[in-house]
């Protein structure tokens, strides 16, 4: 089914980045209005620096020169949820505001600000958002296109603008008027504005949301933190796992496994290193290999044992055996996609169908010794529930 077209939602945002040149934003609007399917944002946002948000204030919300409300009066547009407010402003963490973007740091505060209107922007379903990289350093427009290419979806656009000569980085020039209006350019030449062309060049970008972990895309998170996980897919796989704390980490990042599909993935693990095939599950052989993996695990007179054990007491017939373990399966691979994302989790996954085993050889598992040193759970815990951590369950 063809996704729906970008002006047919019912929230429609411009989002661009601005330096010292606020005439991006009626230079797009003019551009994006006059496709052969127009596309009038129903909200605009501007992320900028303190002397971007003094340009952007002056030159199109006051009442002279106004640009902003002259081209919607000259175009006759809708309302349009533009104000003093739209404009985002970099800044410390201590709250002060970024005066421009110059050293290592202001890069990454200013990527990772990018990245967190582009998470929030489009996170509602119900919208199409439409990105201009034409304003702003040269860095602003890559961060802005870098972090649509992460959390862009199907009805999502990327653009420049190309204005003609004289009338491009001519201060007077905000957009080609339906009426006659003179300008000097720079080196001193007199223009109409009427005769200016403006033309949308629509950008094409890999779309690479569907692949990230659920929680960066819920969550705070840097730019770079969101971009190792975009590339995980790429990474060989390195699976470890620690017997004595029961806890597995998949690419360093731990997996949230009760203590029973901790033992499973254990067995198939260990199975995987020793060059075993995959294994059916509806076998006594599987069953009973099994239990004495999980007696290497715990305490035979332990609960989990015990609990285990019960489980199997009547489990004599292959389908009985079988269903013990399909949700096992389920939940350990569904642990590794919330981890990891969809893509980077086939890496580790259990693969469908009746034959089970790990598609990892003994090279990319490492069982942890006692005190040996653990990974890191987080390359950046931004949130709580970041680092997923192994915890009792009373699960069989």
């Amino acid at each position: 089914m063809p996704s729906q077209a970008p002006q047919a939602f019912s929230r429609r945002i411009l989002l661009a980045v601005s330096g010292l040149t606020p005439q991006i934003v009626t230079e797009t609007l003019y551009a994006l209005i006059h496709q052969p399917q127009p596309f009038i944002p129903t909200e605009i946002h501007l992320i900028t620096t303190v002397e971007g948000a003094k340009r952007a204030r002056l030159a199109l919300f006051s009442q002279e020169p106004g640009w902003f409300r002259r081209f919607c009066q000259d175009h006759a547009l809708p309302p349009v949820d533009f104000d003093e407010r739209s404009l985002h402003v970099l800044s410390h963490p201590s709250g002060q505001p970024l005066e421009d973007i110059r050293t290592p740091e202001d890069n990454r505060l200013a990527a990772d600000q990018i990245l967190a209107w582009v998470r929030t922007l489009t996170a509602d379903p119900e919208s199409a958002l439409h990105v201009s990289i034409a304003g702003g350093r040269k860095t602003m427009g890559y961060y802005l296109g870098y972090a649509l290419s992460l959390y862009g979806r199907p009805q999502d656009r990327l653009s420049h603008v190309l204005v003609s000569e004289p009338f491009e980085s001519t201060w007077d020039f905000f957009y080609p008027t339906p009426y006659e209006r003179i300008i000097q350019t720079r080196d001193g030449k007199l223009v109409d504005c009427r005769d200016a062309t403006v033309t949308l060049a629509e950008i094409p970008f890999v779309r690479l949301r569907d692949g990230l972990p659920p929680r960066l895309l819920t969550g705070e998170a840097a730019m770079s933190e969101v971009v190792a996980a975009a590339e995980r897919a790429q990474q060989p796989p390195r699976l470890v796992l620690d017997p004595e704390k029961r806890t597995a980490w998949a690419d360093d990042l731990a997996l949230d496994l009760t203590p029973t599909e901790f033992a499973v993935l254990y067995w198939l693990a260990q199975r995987a290193r020793h060059g075993d095939p995959p294994i059916d599950w509806k076998t006594t052989e599987a069953r009973d290999e099994y239990l004495n993996i999980a007696k290497t695990l715990f305490h035979p007179m332990s609960t989990e044992y015990q609990r285990i054990e019960e489980a199997f007491r009547y489990r004599n017939d292959g389908k009985l055996i079988a269903e013990y373990f399909q949700p096992h399966k389920s939940r350990i691979n569904a642990a590794i996609a919330q981890a990891l994302g969809p893509h980077a989790a086939k890496r580790y996954q259990i693969p469908p169908g009746s034959m089970n085993g790990l598609p990892l050889d003994s090279q990319q598992i490492e069982i942890a010794k006692q005190n040996h040193h653990q990974p890191q759970a987080c390359e950046h815990p931004i949130t709580p529930n970041h680092c997923a951590t192994l915890a009792p369950s009373s699960e069989e």
